[in-house]
């Protein structure tokens, strides 16, 4: 569970990538 983990919604962030941890829609957004 690193900063570049796909698989985290952190991960996916700061890769700025999309998918079903964190969907396009900004429902949460996490101050880094």
């Amino acid at each position: 569970m690193g900063k570049g983990d796909k698989k985290t919604k952190r991960g996916k962030i700061i890769r700025g990538s999309n998918g079903v941890s964190r969907p396009r829609k900004k429902s949460k957004p996490i101050p880094r």
